[in-house]
């Protein structure tokens, strides 16, 4: 973070962690419990009663428990509602939300601040891993390499689309906690809303030391805020093509990321 200069009272956390040199290196290996096989036979949106079942619980925790849970632990503080109030004819066709990819609750705190489920590609090791269940359950389709299944994957974003179903992702693709710096997007996240035509709604997570009696919970880790930014339509010039409106998108959304997270100058490129 040598490079990183931040706005006056903006707080950087001393992690102790020593972050990978290159943006989208894993910091976490999860320990797999089975082989990560994703083909065209996986379940990628859930068809049985069982697996309906334990998605609705999911959500149901996210909106209860969890909630408490995050206040108590990480103090959670959503700012920027107005920004979903006034926009809401924009998201009658759905919507994606991206944010940085910091903690183990972040996904929660997008869900908890747009209180609606979301849908979200995500790592396809992290599936047959010890949290394998949850992020099936919280709406996760893991990333497939074979071209079968990827048209199996793409289906699935089309069926929920149809839906008018929210998307999530986390354009870092992978997660670095308490990491302050905003590191390069991946352009499929951007790509996705282009050709589903819907707005992306930019999300920044920014810390806070704990104080007080917060001091004996939060002893490992800083206090969360969660900015929700302005949408972002997927328009561009005209003549532009979708490279160019996918790349305005992204860097319409880092750069909003950028200055909500009270970073004047950020070390890393927007894309990458």
């Amino acid at each position: 973070m040598k490079d990183l200069i931040v706005e006056e009272g903006v707080y950087v956390p001393e992690t102790g962690i020593d972050y990978p040199s290159v943006p989208d290196e894993h910091l976490l290996h999860p320990k797999l419990l089975r082989e990560p096989i994703v083909d065209a036979d996986y379940p990628f949106l859930p068809k049985t009663l069982k697996a309906k079942l334990w998605h609705g619980f999911c959500y149901f925790l996210a909106f209860t428990l969890a909630y408490l849970l995050q206040k108590i632990r990480y103090g959670l503080k959503i700012v920027g509602k107005e920004n979903l109030r006034k926009n809401k004819a924009l998201f009658k066709e759905g919507a994606m939300t991206v944010c940085n990819h910091v903690y183990r609750w972040d996904f929660v705190a997008v869900v908890q601040a747009v209180k609606k489920e979301l849908w979200y590609p995500a790592w396809k090791d992290n599936f047959f891993s010890k949290d394998g269940a949850l992020l099936s359950g919280t709406g996760g389709l893991p990333i497939p390499e074979k071209l079968s299944a990827l048209k199996e994957f793409n289906k699935a974003f089309d069926k929920l689309h149809s839906q008018k179903k929210w998307i999530h992702v986390f354009p870092e693709s992978c997660r670095w906690d308490f990491y302050v710096p905003i590191r390069p997007f991946k352009a499929g996240a951007f790509t996705m809303a282009w050709r589903y035509k819907i707005p992306v709604i930019p999300m920044v997570i920014s810390y806070r030391k704990p104080k007080g009696l917060q001091k004996l919970i939060a002893k490992n880790h800083p206090l969360i805020t969660l900015t929700i930014g302005e949408p972002i339509l997927p328009q561009g010039d005209e003549g532009d093509d979708r490279k160019a409106i996918c790349s305005k998108m992204l860097k319409n959304a880092h750069a909003q990321m950028v200055k909500m997270a009270g970073i004047k100058q950020n070390p890393w490129e927007c894309e990458g």
